[in-house]
């Protein structure tokens, strides 16, 4: 695999204006490596973006800066068209904003529905927590409106039978669709998700894919998605558009008809200029975290 030339590829509206997420001119270092180079992207209001690329192209980098658990070097990130770049990811989350990791996070003291029920309450009863933390009795006293919004995703993320379970006796793959209930019971309206479909037999990634397009399409709760996935079929399937990194740089932009017939991004993933193939680039859990 040879470096690409820079290249900045930017989709519609790098200014921002408009954009449910953008990030414009992201660069970011460590040491003498550059992770990112001059990176734009935008998640328009109401759609899905893929973000893809071979191990190392810098995905989780910029999922960090997004996010704001990194600072760029330079470059600026605004969320629903305010200026975030220097903005903590507490901040953001305040503004709409959650995501998830490739290694699911949780609290391994807690069942599945009170994972909900603290990601909820963080968002419309912040003053809550303190009592639900210093005294867990306090997660079982839901408003109603609390219990219909937790019922209605543990339905359709299909964890209802497993509502009162601790989440330390969960499998690998339950634990991602718990990790994807509790961002969306933060009622955001922007969401990040690294690597959902990892660790996910292909019945559950088939019907988690309806489900993404499902919680895009709502009515009453339109929210934008990126989404960084190793199964590039899952991505070009789903995705309104797709942007491609590689050595840090943005290569392609675009739909996924177009994506899937870039020479660039067959040279990135291949080596060559044959198809990109509509199979996963790697097996389950074989992405690694990125600098």
């Amino acid at each position: 695999m040879t470096t690409p030339t820079a290249t900045k590829v930017v989709l519609p509206g790098d200014d921002g204006s408009g954009a449910a997420l953008a990030a414009t001119g992201v660069t970011v270092r460590f040491g003498g490596l550059n992770a990112l180079s001059d990176v734009s992207i935008e998640v328009a209001p109401g759609s899905i973006v893929g973000l893809v690329g071979p191990n190392g192209a810098g995905k989780s980098t910029l999922l960090g800066v997004l996010s704001g658990l990194l600072r760029p070097n330079s470059g600026r990130v605004s969320l629903r068209g305010q200026d975030v770049t220097d903005a903590s990811a507490r901040t953001r989350a305040t503004l709409g904003l959650a995501r998830t990791f490739q290694q699911p996070e949780v609290f391994l003291g807690l069942t599945v529905r009170e994972h909900l029920v603290v990601a909820h309450r963080a968002r419309v009863a912040p003053h809550r927590l303190w009592r639900d933390m210093l005294d867990p009795r306090s997660l079982f006293s839901s408003s109603k409106a609390e219990n219909e919004r937790i019922d209605h995703l543990l339905g359709l993320l299909k964890l209802t039978h497993v509502a009162k379970a601790p989440v330390s006796a969960l499998p690998l793959g339950v634990l991602r669709l718990v990790e994807l209930a509790r961002a969306m019971a933060s009622d955001p309206r922007v969401l990040l998700l690294d690597e959902p479909l990892s660790g996910l037999d292909m019945k559950t990634c088939e019907s988690l894919l309806s489900v993404f397009r499902l919680i895009v399409e709502q009515a009453d709760h339109p929210v934008s998605m990126l989404i960084v996935e190793h199964d590039v079929a899952a991505v070009l399937a789903l995705s309104d558009t797709v942007c491609v990194l590689d050595f840090g740089q943005c290569i392609a932009a675009g739909s996924p008809e177009e994506i899937r017939n870039n020479p660039a991004v067959r040279s990135a993933y291949l080596g060559d200029d044959e198809p990109l193939q509509r199979t996963k680039t790697s097996g389950p859990g074989e992405g690694t975290q990125e600098p």
